[in-house]
């Protein structure tokens, strides 16, 4: 079965979502210890939260890019997931979807929250032909997840690691076995219609 363009696939439960992060271990190290952000944290910020774990291995080299050396994995309210995908705006003017430009302008300055689709990648980090979800978080969205939403905060550095090692000796099914099961998450399809830039 083919995977639609803009699905929203994740790990979760029937309470939480899990979605990922990568930082300084300066900032990385005591999340993981603490369970939360630390007060280094910058909540006035934004912050860019992805439900994928391959793209977040993309994104960060699988840990080995400069101040992305720690990876996590943050378990957060469904509630609060939802919460920003609802007031999201995407971040970029697409015709069709937006009326015009000016429209598209002010619905980002007015939304907390804003949703970036970038290619899917596989094992490889190669792009796949579907799209995943990055989540921007600025403003009140980034501060509820810091402090509100934030059930759990895990470092999963070493399974970054093994999978590098595993994919660069082409050892792909034993790596795939250790990846996380990432499900088309439940949400109504009228409450993310705004965030999909095409309709097929």
């Amino acid at each position: 079965m083919s995977i639609p363009p803009f699905q929203i696939r994740a790990r979760y439960t029937d309470t939480t979502v899990t979605v990922y992060q990568a930082y300084a271990p300066a900032i990385g190290v005591p999340a993981a210890r603490e369970g939360r952000f630390p007060a280094s944290w910058k909540r006035e910020r934004m912050t860019w939260i992805k439900p994928s774990i391959l793209w977040m291995m993309y994104r960060c080299g699988w840990g080995r890019k400069a101040n992305q050396e720690t990876v996590l994995a943050v378990e957060i309210t469904r509630e609060g997931f939802e919460w920003a995908l609802r007031r999201s705006a995407l971040s970029h003017y697409k015709p069709g979807l937006h009326s015009d430009r000016d429209a598209w302008k002010r619905e980002l300055r007015a939304a907390p929250s804003r949703v970036q689709w970038d290619p899917e990648r596989d094992l490889r980090l190669n792009p796949l032909a579907y799209r995943s979800l990055q989540l921007g978080l600025s403003g009140e969205a980034s501060r509820r997840y810091a402090d509100e939403w934030t059930v759990s905060i895990t470092d999963i550095t070493p399974l970054a690691h093994e999978l590098r090692d595993l994919v660069s000796r082409g050892e792909l099914d034993t790596a795939a076995a250790l990846l996380p099961r990432e499900r088309p998450y439940p949400i109504p399809d009228q409450a993310i219609a705004h965030l999909r830039p095409a309709r097929r």
